[in-house]
């Protein structure tokens, strides 16, 4: 009798301390992440520094593979030198260690190597991409620089997202032009509202619906350098007639 009120009492202890123990590995990760976006902001910033513009989201026009090969899969990723390839000389630490965040919510076997996928995007509107469609060629060209955003301290470089470049487009419910059928097309911020009524990527519904940080929120590092941790319902993009609000400064350097 007496082992098993002793059983009965270790039993009751675990089901009280699982919950808690799962709930600070939740806040270790999100500090952990939000240390991640700190150091790839400050790689962002510096690289500026050192070439007067931020670096291309993803530049196809080099005929050579980056180090390491190209990124993802070839299969729905497309080929080309992406933002983090640039700043890995102005990166503390191990670049495959900063560009992975540790809270990523995939369970699909294919896209939990694809660093491409669940980890950080870098804003399109400032890191433009060297190529891409008719349809979004506001995130195509030369990227800009620090001067040319106005509200640094407003303007987020990066941010927890579903893909490795992220756009406003994927932020609201009402983009100017249907998304397409790419995974580019189904960026994502972890745990924003609108992901449930999204046409989801196969394998990143969880995090995509879920979110990554306790009480769904994002680590973002913005142009002046800081990094917060804030509701990722904070980047929503709401259509209002013809225009959006929430759109400026945060997602463009205006």
């Amino acid at each position: 009798m007496e082992l098993l009120v002793v059983i009965s009492i270790i039993a009751l202890l675990i089901a009280i301390l699982i919950p808690s123990l799962r709930v600070t590995k939740r806040h270790a990760e999100a500090a952990l992440c939000k240390s991640n976006v700190r150091q790839l902001s400050l790689g962002l910033t510096i690289y500026d520094t050192d070439n007067q513009t931020f670096p291309y989201a993803l530049d196809t026009t080099l005929p050579y593979p980056p180090p390491g090969g190209y990124p993802g899969n070839l299969m729905f990723d497309r080929p080309g030198w992406w933002w983090f390839h640039y700043i890995i000389d102005y990166s503390k630490s191990d670049s495959e260690s900063v560009i992975c965040c540790p809270s990523r919510q995939i369970r699909d076997k294919i896209l939990q190597y694809n660093v491409l996928c669940g980890n950080y995007g870098v804003n399109q509107s400032i890191c433009k991409s060297s190529h891409g469609g008719e349809s979004q060629a506001e995130f195509v060209g030369k990227p800009l620089c620090c001067n040319d955003i106005l509200h640094p301290s407003q303007t987020f470089l990066v941010v927890d997202s579903g893909y490795s470049m992220i756009n406003w487009w994927h932020a609201t419910d009402a983009p100017p032009e249907p998304p397409g059928n790419t995974i580019e097309d189904a960026a994502y911020i972890p745990g924003l509202w609108i992901n449930e009524d999204k046409s989801l990527w196969p394998g990143l519904e969880e995090d995509s619906l879920y979110g990554r940080h306790p009480d769904k929120t994002v680590n973002a590092g913005f142009a002046d350098g800081h990094v917060s941790r804030v509701k990722a319902d904070v980047f929503f993009v709401e259509k209002a007639g013809d225009s959006y609000k929430n759109l400026r400064p945060l997602w463009l350097p205006e």
